[in-house]
């Protein structure tokens, strides 16, 4: 579960993430390096694909007294275990918060949720700057004291539109780029700078209904569940791998305006859950699918 840590417990708190061919052992190696180092473990998650012969996924949350000075002995140490066990693994330190970046367009719920956890100290995570391809959002974003930034997009200056984008996240340093109904589609190009660190929200139940006007295609098909996806942006429109998901239920009196309104309160939920645990390093992505230990 998600939990807002106090400043004194997030210095010194760190996460290993981790995969491996699976065999027995790896919980009590990883486990024991941890003790040897003076750590307690908070947290340990784990999932085989297949015990025998398949790939193990860990998540193993702990404390480490004075942990900023052990840094690199811990990361030295801890790679000895990963080659002897032929580990992917990266170790991530709570106190180094995620800073995101907000894509919208004229939709303002998904964004307002994000701004209002933000704002809370419930998201793991800073908001640090929100870009646009309309200024409609601007008066919404402005008081929480944020840049706002105007590009405007049409087919003709995608290219260069797109690099300002990419100057504006690498001069504010930006890990996470969110899609709170950005109704734009990103080029290949910027999308491979960042693999499994852009986040949409899609207003369909994936694999339904993939690309633009699913509430009215979902009303024209008669559904009697609508829903909401959030998952990592690929090249492959809407085909990335899925964090979160989410449905209610409706009737054939709903008409598309009413589909719209439940819909919208799915996806800001849905979008802040999955921005959540990103922040706080719960997903691990397989053979576009994620493994997500909430």
């Amino acid at each position: 579960m998600s939990q807002k840590l106090r400043p004194e417990i997030l210095q010194n708190r760190a996460r290993i993430l981790l995969s491996c061919p699976d065999r027995p052992g790896i919980v009590a190696e990883t486990a024991s390096f941890l003790y040897r180092q003076g750590a307690n473990i908070v947290a340990l998650d784990q999932y085989t694909t297949d015990p025998a012969g398949g790939l193990l996924f860990m998540r193993v949350e702990f404390d480490l007294p004075d942990l900023p000075a052990q840094k690199k002995a811990l990361e030295a140490g801890f790679a000895e275990v990963a080659r002897r066990l032929d580990m992917q693994w990266e170790i991530r330190y709570a106190a180094d918060r995620k800073r995101i970046a907000v894509f919208v367009s004229t939709a303002d719920h998904a964004l307002l949720e994000l701004l209002y956890q933000w704002k809370t100290g419930e998201l793991a995570g800073d908001i640090v700057l929100v870009i646009s391809n309309h200024e409609t959002l601007r008066p919404a974003v402005e008081p929480f004291g944020l840049p706002y930034f105007y590009i405007p997009v049409t087919p003709e200056t995608k290219p260069e539109a797109e690099a300002r984008q990419i100057a504006l996240l690498t001069e504010y340093r930006v890990d996470l780029l969110v899609l709170a109904r950005y109704m734009q589609i990103l080029s290949p190009e910027f999308v491979r700078r960042y693999p499994n660190r852009i986040i949409n929200i899609h207003h369909s139940f994936l694999p339904a209904f993939v690309g633009a006007r699913p509430y009215e295609r979902a009303y024209a098909r008669g559904v009697k569940l609508i829903g909401a996806t959030a998952h990592y942006v690929t090249e492959e429109l809407d085909e990335g791998p899925i964090i979160e998901q989410d449905v209610e239920r409706v009737t054939h009196r709903a008409d598309v305006a009413t589909l719209k309104k439940i819909g919208r309160n799915i996806e800001r939920i849905v979008l802040a859950r999955a921005v959540q645990w990103h922040l706080e390093d719960r997903i691990l992505t397989y053979q576009n699918k994620t493994i997500v230990f909430y």
